[in-house]
C-alpha cells in the first residue's frame, strides 16, 4: 500500500470548520496511508516577541495568509478515499502521533470552558515539550509525561449542513477530544458524502478526561494514518450512526449533545447496540452487562455539544 504526505501550508489548511463542498487535497486508495502535518495556534495564543519559543515557519506562514476563519482550529486536509460512498463506514488506524514542536499552550477566554462564570477573565500558559524525553513542563513546576492525541479526527458532513464549526462534535466526528484515540487506536466514521473526505487536527500533547478549562495542552503533532473503506459499514457494524472507537483494550461507544445527560444516554444505546451486533446477548442482557462491565466517562464538557465515552474491556463479554 502506499504512503502519502500532506503539509501543512495556506492551499492545505483550513481555520475551524468542516465543509461537503471543500475540493480534497488527495485523494487515496482504501488501505493507504497519509502522513498529515497538523499545526495549533492562532495569532492570538502565539508567544510574545522576543521569547525563547520559536513558533514553526510553517505556522507563520498560514497566519500570514489571512485564510477564512470559522473556528479556531486549523485542520489539515481533506483526504478522500476512492469509492467512498454515504452508507459506507471509513476506518481510521492511528499509526503515529508525534509532537512537531518544542511547546504547547493551554488556557481560558472569558464565555468559555466548563466554570466560565467563576472565571470571567483571560489566562494563557505557554508550556516548553521535550520531544526527546516526551515530557512538558508547566510554568508553576510539575513535569507530566505527553499522551498525544489528536482533538478533531472528521468526515465531511452531510452537503445540507453546510459549512459547520469545527467547534462542535458531531456524527462526522470532528472535535472529539477523545482522550483514547492514541497511536494504536482505531477510530470509525459513517461516510457522509462521496470521498468522504478526511481531516484531522488540534494536536494535543496531553489531556485529562473533560477538558474542563476549554483548552488541553495545544500542540502541534505530525500524525500517519492508514484508511480503510468498509461498504456498507462492515459486517460487525453494518448501520454506523456515530463515530465509534477502539483500543488494543477496549472498545469504546460516544453520545455528543448539548445535554450530558442525554450524550450518556447516546453512548450507552450505542454500546447496547455494539455489544448485540457482536455477541449473541439480547438488549436486555446487554443492557444489565453495560451497568456490571462499561464504564463512561466524560469526554469533554467544553465543546457546546458535550461528550461521553464508554469503555468495554475487550474480552470480557465477548472475544
Amino acid at each position: 500500500m502506499s504512503v502519502h504526505h500532506v503539509a501543512a501550508t495556506p492551499e492545505t489548511v483550513r481555520l475551524g470548520f468542516f465543509d461537503a463542498t471543500v475540493a480534497p487535497v488527495l485523494t487515496i486508495a482504501s488501505g493507504d496511508t497519509v502522513a498529515l502535518e497538523c499545526l495549533s495556534g492562532g495569532p492570538e495564543v502565539m508567544p510574545a516577541a522576543g521569547s525563547d519559543l520559536v513558533v514553526p515557519p510553517s505556522l507563520a506562514a498560514i497566519h500570514a495568509a489571512n485564510l477564512p476563519r470559522l473556528g479556531t482550529h486549523m485542520l489539515t486536509g481533506p483526504v478522500a478515499v476512492a469509492g467512498a460512498m454515504p452508507g459506507d463506514m471509513l476506518e481510521v488506524r492511528i499509526e503515529a502521533v508525534e509532537p512537531a514542536a518544542d511547546w504547547g499552550y493551554c488556557g481560558f477566554r472569558p464565555l468559555a470552558g466548563t466554570l466560565p462564570e467563576d472565571f470571567p477573565t483571560r489566562f494563557m500558559s505557554h508550556i516548553p515539550v521535550d520531544r526527546v524525553r516526551r515530557t512538558c513542563r508547566l510554568p508553576w513546576g510539575p513535569e507530566l509525561a505527553l499522551r498525544p492525541f489528536f482533538g478533531i479526527m472528521g468526515v465531511a458532513p452531510p452537503a445540507d449542513w453546510g459549512r459547520i464549526s469545527s467547534r462542535e462534535p458531531r456524527r462526522h466526528g470532528g472535535n472529539l477530544d477523545n482522550r483514547e484515540l492514541v497511536a494504536g487506536s482505531t477510530l470509525y466514521l459513517p461516510v457522509l458524502v462521496e470521498g468522504a473526505s478526511f481531516s484531522a487536527g488540534d494536536g494535543h500533547g496531553l489531556q485529562g478526561d473533560g477538558e474542563v478549562c476549554v483548552n488541553a495542552l495545544e500542540l502541534c503533532l505530525d500524525g500517519r494514518f492508514t484508511l480503510v473503506l468498509h461498504t456498507g459499514g462492515g459486517a460487525a457494524d453494518p448501520v454506523l450512526r456515530q463515530p465509534r472507537a477502539e483500543t488494543p483494550t477496549h472498545f469504546i461507544t460516544m453520545g455528543l449533545n448539548e445535554d450530558l445527560d442525554l450524550a450518556m444516554k447516546q453512548a450507552l444505546r450505542e454500546m447496547i447496540e455494539l455489544i448485540t451486533a457482536r455477541s449473541s446477548l439480547s438488549r436486555d442482557q446487554a443492557y444489565v452487562s453495560c451497568s456490571l462491565a462499561v464504564d463512561f466517562r466524560v469526554t469533554q464538557t467544553v465543546n457546546g455539544e458535550k461528550g461521553v465515552h464508554g469503555m468495554l474491556r475487550k474480552g470480557m463479554l465477548f472475544a
